[in-house]
């Protein structure tokens, strides 16, 4: 059994980047570390020549990436190497562990039929079958080589096998840190200034989110939305009524989370949504369509509610379970010693 003292990740998303792939890693890795594994990140600002990602100015993307990626890869001599994203670095780690006949694990961290479908929609509503379709081939090609693929919940799994994915599959879940997101017993001073009940929204401000959906939806107290993206400026003009606090990470966070009653999902293209878990662990009740992610976090009834119609999911969820049962269960049930554990055994069944 190989040992994997040295694991390289290599990923599109890393830092500066804020999103779910990086805050996966940067917690996983740091449970790595704890039992004695090194890990090391190649992202896009280990190299000369990056673009930005069409629509998105903060998300840099690798040029021509292959030769230096190589040397890089050389140098570390890992024994485990993890391709995290479907980019340009991840092609060409593809690429290169391909030609030298190492196995890898992948992960699937975004549900790319879907994200393309809603990309392509926004310019022209024809292109969002072929553009599915397409995003179906490229995500399938990209993990058909992998020796095991990591995806977060069953449902995802279901489509997966309904698109012919014959890749090995792992569960890879997602944790919380619980010392900073968690209850407190008292009203901040944010929540002072809004309008009860509070809908609260965490996460990009971008078309693929469906953000339109929650700040559409009736609603009689105020709605709170945190993150930036491409749709920032359009939306915050848009919707006035609407509190936009831009982004913000950490006990920051923690505090926006706190002020919510209810916090509602409205994305149908991610494959899990951290921030679900997070809310929950500050004693939200959570509130999405019944998509993959929500339909397979919200689970029981004192969590919250799912619903094809996003008021009506919201509007439910302010009145079931309590706090309490809503800590308890993310504190049994996420956890990121596990998910560094799931994503340790893909590596070693990969790697043997």
């Amino acid at each position: 059994m190989a040992d994997l003292n040295s694991i390289l990740i290599i990923s599109d998303a890393w830092h500066p980047q804020i999103n779910g792939v990086v805050r996966t890693y940067e917690h996983v890795i740091e449970e790595l570390e704890k039992t004695g594994h090194r890990v090391t990140v190649i992202g896009p600002r280990d190299f000369k020549y990056t673009v930005s990602m069409l629509g998105y100015s903060e998300i840099k993307l690798a040029l021509f990436p292959y030769r230096r990626l190589k040397r890089l890869i050389k140098r570390h001599a890992p024994d485990g190497i993890h391709i995290a994203t479907e980019g340009p670095l991840g092609w060409a780690a593809r690429r290169y562990c391909i030609k030298h006949n190492i196995p890898y694990t992948s992960a699937y961290h975004t549900h790319f039929p879907d994200y393309m479908a809603e990309r392509a929609g926004k310019y022209w509503k024809a292109l969002k079958r072929p553009a599915k379709n397409f995003g179906i081939w490229y995500t399938r090609k990209f993990h058909s080589t992998s020796s095991a693929m990591l995806i977060a919940t069953s449902s995802l799994a279901e489509d997966l096998d309904k698109w012919e994915f014959k890749t090995p599959r792992y569960n890879f879940s997602r944790g919380v840190d619980y010392d900073i997101f968690r209850p407190d017993g008292h009203v901040n001073e944010i929540k002072k200034q809004l309008r009860s009940p509070v809908a609260i929204y965490v996460g990009r401000i971008a078309i693929e989110k469906n953000l339109k959906a929650f700040l559409d939806m009736p609603w009689l107290g105020d709605k709170l939305i945190v993150g930036s993206g491409p749709d920032h400026a359009r939306l915050k003009t848009r919707y006035a009524d609407a509190r936009f606090v831009g982004a913000h990470k950490g006990e920051g966070l923690a505090a926006y989370y706190r002020c919510g009653d209810v916090f509602v999902f409205p994305s149908k293209t991610d494959t899990f949504g951290m921030v679900l878990i997070e809310a929950m662990a500050c004693g939200l009740p959570l509130a999405g369509y019944n998509v993959t992610g929500p339909k397979d976090i919200i689970t029981e009834d004192f969590l919250g509610a799912v619903d094809d119609d996003l008021s009506a999911a919201a509007q439910r969820a302010l009145n079931l379970g309590t706090a309490d049962q809503r800590i308890q269960y993310a504190k049994t049930h996420y956890s990121w010693q596990s998910a560094a554990q799931e994503f340790m055994d893909a590596m070693r069944d990969a790697t043997n």
